[in-house]
């Protein structure tokens, strides 16, 4: 099958078949966990191609199909993590609209199984812009944090614009963070995004400096490692994500957020939590499934093998990860709806705050290409007409 993109005509592979087996209602093991590692794909919101999501409007998401699009993820083993910046939190999901999202993700997930099991949910305090002090700040998380708790899904303390602006050094995080642990009541996920994903966050954890923020972060996580189930650490940098992991007080995991580098960082031995997986949830379980096959093995021919597999898998899906995260890093998201809706995930190629039309039509056909290359395009017929329908409207 071919298609005219621009840079010239294309020839698609044939489809891939990814195994998975459906998530079924009432069936607690139905998502079969992928291997030895935990691993979350962050999870984007659907908008109701009908309602008015332009710059600045209220979120009007498609529930039905935002709900369907979890069931999809936890269909190939992967835990959910919602109401992320991956749903487009501080960049057109309302706090209204996140509410909801929270709680509707965490019924659903009951449906199948713990609901603290399977999705786990962003605490912030984007709801609160105004919030000017340290006690406000706190506050506004603490409210965040009981919607998260009281829906029975699992805690994940996101990093705070609010906080950024106003802390003064690594003693005011301490200060806000060791009163949400008492307030969470049970251990968290902490979440360090980078400014690349978020510019609004640099000098988190009270330094520019990345070693010094970096201990402070560390110095916060060992004086409260009961409370802290893992950190997502999103800092694009695979040197530093080691050195961090290795420092982590026994029993905190270490979720890897580099979305350029996590085959070799989740195999040397990080956990996931990736807004790519939202993309390459097929082949992500497929390798994962490889991988622990390989750690598992006692024969060395079948170790080898199962490595290459697990490389060979993943091997494709990297240049498809970069392209959709190259910079400005934070517009990732529109390449993520952008491949649900080749998919058929969803009906329109349409988002929250109109932000579909922040990435180019040129950066959008390459993403077609890396995608069918990684043979992430699990209906090429479909791919291609509404590729093709892309096009016309672009007058291509």
């Amino acid at each position: 099958m071919k298609i005219n993109l621009p840079g010239g005509p294309y020839t698609l592979r044939p489809p891939v078949t990814w195994p998975h087996r459906p998530a079924t209602p009432g069936k607690p093991d139905t998502p079969a966990a992928p291997g030895a590692r935990v691993v979350y794909a962050a999870a984007h919101v659907v908008a109701d191609p009908l309602g008015d999501n332009t710059p600045g409007s209220p979120a009007a998401v498609d529930w039905d199909a935002t709900l369907r699009f979890r069931r999809h993820l936890w269909s190939y083993g992967l835990r959910v993590a919602d109401a992320m910046d991956t749903a487009q939190r501080n960049m057109g999901l309302d706090w209204a609209a996140t509410r909801e999202l929270i709680a509707r993700s965490a019924a659903e997930a009951r449906a199948f199984g713990d609901p603290e099991e399977l999705v786990a949910c962003g605490a912030g305090t984007d709801h609160a812009p105004g919030a000017d002090t340290l006690q406000a700040v706190t506050d506004a998380y603490a409210e965040q944090i009981e919607t998260v708790r009281s829906s029975g899904a699992g805690v994940i303390v996101m990093a705070s614009r609010q906080l950024a602006a106003i802390a003064r050094g690594p003693e005011d995080y301490h200060r806000v963070y060791g009163k949400l642990f008492g307030v969470a009541g049970r251990p968290v996920i902490l979440h360090w995004l980078g400014e690349m994903f978020d510019p609004k966050l640099a000098g988190y954890w009270g330094s520019r400096d990345v070693g010094l923020a970096t201990e402070a972060f560390l110095e916060l996580v060992r004086a409260n490692a009961a409370m802290v189930e893992g950190v997502k650490v999103s800092l694009l940098d695979e040197e530093h994500e080691v050195r961090l992991r290795a420092a982590l007080p026994p029993g905190v995991r270490l979720y890897t957020g580099d979305d350029f580098n996590y085959p070799s960082l989740i195999r040397s031995g990080s956990h996931a939590l990736l807004g790519i997986f939202d993309a390459i949830a097929p082949a992500a379980a497929a390798a994962l499934g490889a991988l622990s096959a390989a750690e598992s093995a006692v024969d060395a021919e079948a170790r080898a093998r199962n490595f290459a597999l697990y490389e060979e898998i993943f091997g494709p899906t990297v240049p498809l990860s970069r392209k959709i995260f190259e910079a400005p890093t934070y517009h990732y998201k529109t390449g993520i709806v952008f491949l649900a809706w080749l998919n058929g995930h969803q009906d329109a190629f349409t988002m929250v705050n109109g932000a579909q039309s922040a990435r180019s039509i040129s950066h959008l056909a390459e993403v077609f290409r890396l995608a069918d290359r990684a043979g992430l395009l699990s209906d090429p017929e479909l791919a291609v007409r509404r590729m093709s329908a892309l096009l016309a409207v672009n007058g291509l």
